[in-house]
């Protein structure tokens, strides 16, 4: 009869990576419901009906818990943008795929951005901490500056466009509409968030990004 030892480290180390997933997730709704600084660890074990012992078995504190949590976060959003294939498309093609992936990432995971207002309250003092959460956002750029410079040799694309800076306005023009809704919908008497100003505010931001990067006619 075979032996079965040895599937027992296997069935262990399966175990933990379910464990750690489960209370990765639970900690990401409870960062984003209540903040870093309102965040319960007990509420954490609650939701995932772990021991609370395990959490800081696996995470030593709330802090770190809260810097893996962003970790996950980022490469969550990078694995998607990179399942876009972006590199099979024309440059102009791809810079409007990213806009409208990055929209309705952010409209489909608000959790992505109610973490990274907590992570900005506390100066990104996790992510300065984090290696991996650096070396998760350099390919992104790497990708971006490979499409300018290939939009550009193909005379699609104008040159001397900063990759970082388009990325930022690309991420922050979405960010800023979307976290700021509330307010901007008081202010300006509209709903934002209605199917036809979504759609409104997609266009707008994209013949923004693609009028700016287009190389003249």
């Amino acid at each position: 009869m075979p032996s079965t030892t040895l599937s027992v480290p296997d069935d262990r180390q399966r175990d933990a990576e379910r464990s750690q997933q489960a209370i990765l997730l639970a900690a990401r709704d409870e960062f984003a419901e209540h903040g870093l600084g309102g965040a319960r660890v007990d509420r954490i074990a609650q939701r995932t009906g772990l021991n609370k012992r395990l959490i800081y078995y696996y995470f030593d504190n709330k802090d770190r818990l809260f810097q893996a949590v962003l970790e996950q976060a980022y490469s969550d959003i990078r694995a998607a943008e990179h399942a876009l294939h972006l590199e099979d498309l024309t440059a102009p093609e791809a810079l409007r795929r990213l806009v409208e992936f990055t929209w309705n990432y952010y409209l489909e995971h608000p959790e992505f951005l109610t973490l990274l207002n907590s992570a900005n309250l506390h100066k990104a003092r996790h992510l300065m901490d984090s290696n991996r959460a650096q070396q998760l956002n350099s390919p992104l750029i790497d990708m971006l500056a490979d499409i300018l410079e290939r939009g550009r040799k193909d005379g699609n694309l104008r040159g001397g466009i900063d990759p970082v800076q388009l990325y930022i306005s690309i991420a922050g023009m979405a960010y800023f509409y979307l976290s700021n809704n509330h307010t901007l919908g008081a202010i300006f008497n509209q709903n934002l968030l209605s199917p036809k100003a979504k759609q409104a505010r997609l266009s707008h931001m994209s013949d923004i990004i693609l009028g700016y990067a287009l190389a003249e006619s």
